[in-house]
């Protein structure tokens, strides 16, 4: 089986090796890829967000499956010119993507299937944010309604802040969902779909701001683990029950069936489940760990749900070791990212027993890697317990030098401690 990847992040890099270790994938292609991924992966040039590109691409290499992996050219449409020149794809239309491209439209899905969410408003002007903020009080939510590459979220007690982000929202020409705060910890689950069939990959636990201590601004993730030990046992099920497959139906009903990952962002609060959002692919860094603990062959199961056989599927096998993931972040990140310096000491961290490295923001300057963008790398370790894989993880880490970068050091650390519990996350 040929497949081509879109995308050039550490998450295609997580895709990239997991196919390249599946026996029954003969050639991995990407685009545009990375230097990691070119290590395993043939790379191509053409623009990621252009279905015709993407397509006559596929085709020329008469691929067998196209994976799209980001956001953007998922909404763009890439996957609907794949599949109209004849080839399987991973990954949903353009209409069915905007259950991540719209926070609105995905509310109204979520309301029609009866999923529990935070109550949203919508606001189009500074009558309806100054109306919502007022309603809700603090702490207060502000999401822009479109892409925003994970960044789009203010959680704020400061009403002025709050303001501010939305003002900058409605400037910039989008629209805002204001929401009710979600206390509890948050969980991330990524579910296979084929439009009418969902298998649950393990759940995974992200941290977005930017410093230890859940410190900092927003960013698109500092790491990741799985598994959860201090999660709910039934809390995969619940999540199928109760959200996934209600809105695989709704979309259906709809006429958007979805086929690929519908990523369930999730608050585990006083109240019970809830949805923080939806997105429409693999959430990066969580896949980084999640693909890493997956036992089962991931070409056949994206194959299956690009053609409509997830029902045919046996069950899927996991590991039971522990996997954490540490992002190392450039200069500046995530107010800005210095491009262009020198990364050493990769190679040796790859070479740690029970660690790998995957690329993400890197890039070539005449024989050295350089980084190229605002998470660079993101350091898989692996071990039999969450705290073994977090050392297996930090020391690999020690091993990489990029001169100005960060890096949180506290990922999984309460749950490698024992300190997480559900029952003390939900008192």
């Amino acid at each position: 089986m040929k497949v081509l990847i879109v995308g050039s992040g550490a998450r295609e890099h997580a895709i990239a090796r997991s196919l390249h270790l599946d026996p029954a994938v003969t050639e991995v292609h990407a685009v545009p890829g990375n230097p990691g991924i070119g290590q395993i992966a043939q790379l191509h040039t053409a623009d990621q967000n252009d279905g015709a590109s993407v397509a006559a691409l596929a085709t020329n290499l008469r691929a067998d499956l196209v994976v799209v992996g980001p956001e953007a050219p998922l909404v763009a449409g890439v996957a609907d010119a794949v599949r109209e020149v004849g080839i399987p794809c991973f990954g949903p239309t353009a209409a069915a993507a905007m259950l991540e491209g719209s926070k609105a439209f995905a509310k109204d899905v979520m309301a029609a299937a009866k999923v529990p969410t935070a109550e949203p408003r919508v606001c189009a002007n500074r009558g309806d944010l100054d109306a919502a903020l007022a309603e809700f009080g603090a702490p207060y939510v502000v999401k822009d309604d479109g892409l925003a590459a994970g960044k789009g979220v203010v959680v704020t007690d400061d009403l002025a802040e709050a303001t501010a982000h939305g003002q900058a929202i409605l400037d910039a020409g989008g629209a805002i969902v204001i929401e009710e705060y979600l206390d509890g910890p948050e969980v991330s689950l990524f579910c296979i779909c084929d439009g009418a069939t969902v298998v649950p990959l393990q759940p995974a636990q992200d941290f977005k701001r930017a410093y230890d201590g859940d410190e900092g601004l927003n960013t698109g993730g500092m790491g990741a683990y799985t598994p959860l030990p201090w999660a709910p046992i039934d809390l995969v099920d619940q999540v199928v029950a109760h959200v996934a497959q209600p809105t695989l139906d709704e979309m259906a009903r709809r006429g958007t069936p979805f086929q690929g990952v519908l990523y369930c962002g999730l608050a585990l609060t006083s109240k019970g489940m809830r949805v923080v959002e939806f997105n429409a692919r693999f959430g990066d860094p969580e896949t980084q760990s999640v693909l890493a603990r997956l036992e089962t062959p991931l070409g056949g199961v994206l194959l299956a749900a690009a053609e409509g056989r997830l029902h045919e599927l046996d069950p899927l096998e996991w590991s039971e070791d522990a996997f954490v993931t540490v992002v190392l972040a450039s200069h500046g990140y995530p107010e800005s990212a210095r491009k262009g310096d020198p990364i050493t000491g990769a190679d040796d961290a790859d070479a740690v027993d029970g660690a790998h490295v995957l690329h993400a923001g890197t890039a070539m300057d005449d024989g050295q890697l350089v980084s190229a963008g605002g998470r660079v790398l993101s350091v898989v370790g692996r071990g039999s317990t969450l705290a073994h894989a977090r050392d297996v993880a930090y020391r690999a880490l020690g091993t990489i030098d990029l001169p100005g970068s960060h890096h949180r050091s506290d990922i999984a650390l309460k749950a490698a401690e024992g300190e997480a519990n559900a029952r003390e996350a939900l008192a």
